[in-house]
């Protein structure tokens, strides 16, 4: 008898899917609103925030938030960064994925990102939904190791 494989995640009717809830934080109105799209097609209840310190307020008052899908650089003196270890000390064990436009190497610069996943600007739905689902089946932050290969900075937009 042959069998067959499950069918990818994000091919999936949204009813046969599980509803997680994805916090966005992003800075561009414009991606922010692409984005919450894509998730809402993916099947996410979602919930969006212009920058960090609303979306910490909404990991404060929120207990149902699953991931939090945020921008890097943002502007009002919380990067995203700074928001994914505050939501770790708030939420431990939430699960975070981070989005910039930059390169891994400038992205990292102060060597924060190493522990956290990274989801490259520009992507596609497929790209972003692959590694949703990443995040969610490993639970915990991916590991990194370090690369000396990327050299300089570029910014790309969504």
């Amino acid at each position: 008898m042959q069998k067959t494989s499950p069918v990818p995640f994000a091919w999936r009717p949204v009813a046969e899917r599980a509803i997680e809830h994805v916090l966005v934080v992003e800075d561009d109105n414009l991606i922010r609103e692409l984005v919450v799209r894509q998730l809402t097609l993916l099947g996410y209840r979602v919930t969006e925030a212009p920058d960090g310190p609303t979306g910490l307020k909404i990991i404060c008052e929120r207990t149902d938030i699953d991931l939090l899908f945020t921008d890097i650089v943002m502007p009002g003196g919380m990067s995203g960064y700074d928001l994914a270890e505050a939501a770790e000390l708030l939420r431990p064990g939430l699960r975070i994925l981070l989005t910039s436009g930059f390169s891994e190497e400038s992205a990292n610069q102060d060597g924060r990102l190493y522990h956290r996943e990274l989801l490259h600007k520009p992507y596609r739905r497929q790209d972003l939904a692959n590694r949703l689902r990443k995040v969610f089946e490993n639970g915990a932050p991916i590991v990194r190791e370090a690369t000396s290969t990327m050299k300089g900075s570029r910014q790309i937009g969504l």
